[in-house]
């Protein structure tokens, strides 16, 4: 008799699994959250990015358990979170408001979830006493909220998120609270601190940068779905479509038509350019209709005479943002371009408004993309 075929291997288990999750807020209505599926593993910080309305704060809802999916499933290492209230999840989540207790003390903020787990007093002591470390404001642990800046509220309410272990913390809108210098001071904070702790954070933002300087993964929601999915250097320099282009930093896009391909390279006749454009890429049938989209940053005013891509055109504004100038150029035909260049020198002089300039940039600088 031969012997029992061996079974199957179990797949691997992501940290966090969503299945086909849908949310609809009124029958038959528009989905809120429209089929999404994503994996998340274990000491990723992944972020949500989109515009207002695209679902992902609906989403995170749904994680935390305080929407229930209408379709699909949320599973934390393989366990369904059907039926699970809020407090029985291993989750806890960071608001936007930070959702301070306003009588309580930075401390009691942070002792208040393991007070509602009954630990006992000495250990509450000893995680408080971490966490405020952790988050740099033992210091402060006596005071009240209000006694405390914006800065110190969201660490307040960061150290009282970690303060039970959970398996995932949830940032809705983390930073949006704080003035633009202590956001750039805060992003690496909140990065170092992840790292330093090993949990799972999940951000929501629909700031681009925000998302960039601190996810490892991002997914770019629209309308309940993900449009992409990948890490920021994927999403910015590989898009997967104009909206994901437009939406993600600034970008320039040309119509076009494809005339051609040669030595791996595609030729692109592009009216608004006024200029047959050559585009590193998979060769596509001549007349296929594409888009061809160049990062300001990537386009220079000063070219190499062997440029692959030359355009003339004329200065029509400036905007100067210190590390760099920003400039509006006008093509003979009328398409604006936006150029971005660096301030490498202190005594730099910008372009005057009229001024010709020559623009160009090399073919693995632009992305073909679906018209």
């Amino acid at each position: 008799m031969s012997a029992p075929a061996a079974a199957a291997p179990a797949p691997p288990t992501s940290h966090l699994r969503i299945e086909d999750v849908v949310k609809r807020f009124a029958p038959g209505g528009a989905a809120a959250v429209d089929g999404v599926s994503l994996d998340i593993e274990a000491g990723e910080f992944f972020a949500l990015l989109g515009p207002s309305g695209c679902g992902k704060t609906t989403l995170l809802r749904l994680l935390a358990g305080f929407e229930t999916p209408d379709q699909g499933r949320i599973l934390i290492d393989g366990a369904d979170m059907e039926g699970v209230p809020p407090y029985r999840r291993p989750v806890n989540m960071m608001f936007q408001s930070y959702a301070l207790f306003p009588h309580m003390t930075a401390a009691e903020n942070v002792a208040f979830g393991l007070r509602q787990d009954r630990l006992p007093r000495a250990e509450i002591a000893a995680r408080v006493a971490a966490m405020l470390d952790l988050v740099k404001l033992g210091h402060l642990a006596r005071r009240k909220p209000h006694q405390l800046s914006g800065g110190e509220r969201q660490r307040v309410a960061l150290a009282r998120a970690l303060a039970q272990e959970p398996k995932l913390v949830l940032l809705d809108e983390p930073l949006a609270a704080l003035d633009r210098k202590l956001r750039e001071e805060t992003r690496f904070e909140l990065v170092r601190i992840q790292r330093r702790v090993g949990i799972t954070f999940l951000m929501v933002t629909h700031d681009q940068e925000e998302a960039m300087s601190m996810a490892t993964r991002i997914a770019v929601m629209s309308a309940g779905r993900i449009v992409q999915l990948g890490t920021p250097q994927q999403i910015y320099e590989a898009p997967a479509s104009r909206f994901v282009a437009d939406f993600i930093g600034g970008v320039n896009l040309f119509a076009g038509r494809v005339v051609g391909a040669e030595r791996g390279l595609l030729r692109v006749d592009c009216a608004e350019a006024g200029a047959q454009l050559l585009v590193e890429h998979a060769a596509l049938a001549p007349g296929s209709d594409v888009a061809v989209a160049v990062r300001p940053e990537k386009i220079t005013l000063t070219p190499e005479p062997e440029a692959r891509n030359r355009l003339e055109g004329r200065v029509l504004g400036a905007a100067y943002r210190g590390e760099a100038s920003t400039y509006e150029v006008e093509l003979a035909g009328g398409k604006l371009l936006r150029v971005t260049l660096t301030n490498t020198q202190r005594t730099i002089r910008p372009l005057a408004a009229g001024q010709a300039v020559t623009l160009a940039f090399e073919p693995a600088a632009a992305v073909v993309l679906p018209p």
